[in-house]
Order: structure tokens, then sequence, then C-alpha cells
């Protein structure tokens, strides 16, 4: 951890809600000022696309499972080596995994390359002189038998639905975006179980703070829900470690956002539309002190 280069971890799946959260961190930014080196969880990915589903194969001609939860699929080293080093002298290297068409043309224009969807474009520098590194993706603060990405965090927040409005969001996401049939999907979840209970969940455990979206509907079967539950038919468990840590004010957010209140002694809740606000509130003034030890 370092006070003068802060590292900043966004952890969570797609879908999760991590896109609400890097945009309320971008607003706080731009509010106060502050110049964020922005790194992307998909670019520490082991292979680009084809040699994903290569490996996969090989995987499975060996009656064994490769998933983008954990380490054989990812670069762990390098994604706690970036951290480590930034935290050190503010300084590091990132790429980028060109996700669609629109990214790669943006790439492709920025570096004078031909690259495509599920490649990575090269190496390069972290922009100087920023204040601090942002990081989104699937493994902020992972521990693994030989890396310990979390005691390279100062702020670790976790943004994670129940796990069964997780897989609708991830069935509807693979079903209607990319055509995938429902059996597909199904493997795939269960492909992936062993990881994720390995790699993502515990890290849920060590985040400083949690964001996790509850259905106020039922999600029972999520193998058969016609629809997403929308933010309105749900609420956020706000979940902080420390309160203490972080000079949580109670009373005051409460105050702040309507039809709140505590579940626990240091747990709160908010309607589900209200989630991008809450987070607005309650980061700011943590992003803040935090910009204060930096300049002591």
């Amino acid at each position: 951890m370092s006070k003068k280069h802060p590292v900043v971890a966004v952890t969570g799946s797609s879908g999760a809600g991590t896109t609400t959260v890097k945009r309320a961190f971008a607003h706080i930014f731009h509010r106060d000022n502050i110049t964020a080196a922005f790194v992307e969880g998909d670019s520490f990915h082991r292979h680009d696309r084809a040699a994903m589903k290569a490996e996969m194969v090989r995987f499975a001609e060996r009656g064994e499972s490769l998933s983008h939860f954990g380490p054989e699929a990812n670069r762990f080293d390098l994604l706690e080596g970036l951290f480590r080093d930034y935290g050190e002298d503010g300084a590091g290297q990132k790429r980028h995994y060109i996700h669609s068409d629109e990214e790669a043309l943006e790439h492709n224009a920025r570096l004078g390359s031909q690259l495509n969807p599920g490649q990575f474009t090269p190496w390069e520098d972290l922009p100087p002189n920023t204040d601090l590194l942002f990081y989104e993706g699937l493994h902020g603060l992972v521990v693994a038998d030989d890396v310990n990405i979390a005691q390279h965090v100062d702020l670790g927040v976790g943004v994670v639905p129940i796990v069964n409005l997780e897989w609708i969001q991830k069935i509807h996401r693979d079903n209607l975006e990319r055509g995938y049939s429902a059996e597909a999907i199904v493997d795939t979840i269960m492909r992936r179980m062993p990881d994720y209970i390995r790699y993502i969940t515990p890290q849920f455990s060590m985040t400083d703070i949690n964001f996790q979206r509850v259905p106020t509907v039922d999600t029972s079967n999520p193998f058969i829900a016609r629809d997403i539950p929308t933010p309105d038919e749900s609420f956020v468990i706000i979940r902080f470690k420390d309160p203490k840590q972080f000079q949580v004010d109670f009373p005051y957010l409460l105050s702040m956002i309507d039809n709140s209140f505590m579940s626990r002694r240091n747990s709160m809740v908010v309607p589900g539309g209200k989630m991008g606000m809450a987070m607005e509130i309650i980061l700011q003034p943590i992003i803040e002190r935090m910009m204060d030890a930096c300049r002591v």
C-alpha cells in the first residue's frame, strides 16, 4: 500500500455494476481535478481470444476446465507487479484488450496498427504524473499460492450481485448479444464455478466496501427468468469492512439517501436506483482524504 501513489481497485464480474462504480469514480476525479491511470482487468488475460479457445480445447482433452476466472488464463504476477511498482514510484505498464470493432478502430488510429477484436495492444508506459491508479476488473484483490495482489491496494471496492442475479445477467447478455444457446451458457457457468469459488468470491472478504445488488423479485430459478430485474426492483447492500478507518458518517448518509436504512452496524441498504448516487456520496470524501495524505 502507498500513501504517495495509491492504488484503487474495483473488482466484480461483468454485469455486476462495475460500470456504475467506474462512472461514479470518473465524476469524483473530474470534480476534484484528480488525474488517474486507468487499468482494465481484461488486459491481464494470459491469452488473446483465439489462443484462449485453443487452450480450452486442450484443457478439455485432458478432462480439465479453463476459465477467465483462474490463474491459468491470467497473469496475476504481472498485475501484482504493476500495483507494486505504481505504489513505489507511480510508474508501470499497461495494455488494452480489444473487445469490439469500435475499440479496434480507436486503438488502431492511436497506434497506427491493424489489430482486431480479441487481440491485445502492445504494452506501453502509464501516463506520467498521475495521482492514483484505478483498476476495474475481475482480480483486483486476488490472493493465490504465489501472489498477493490485495496487499498493494489502498482502497478495494467490490461490486457483486447475488449469484442468481449474476447468472440471469450473464444468460441474457450471452444469449441476446452473443447468440449463445441456453445449454452453452449453463455449460460455461458450470465450467467456471470452481475458479469462481476459489479466486473471485474470496476477494469480497478483503474489500473495504462492497456494493451488493439484491433483487426484490423472484429469481429463484435464474435459468428460466424472462428479464433482468431493474435497479428499481432491487436494493443495494453497502458493507464497510471498517467504518472507522474511512470515517463513515452513517447519519449523514442516511439523511442524504431517501429510503435508506441500517441493516447491521457496518451495513446500510439503499434503493437500487440510488446506487450511483450512493457511491459518489460515500467514495468522494474517502478519495479526497486519500489525496490529502499524498500531499503530506
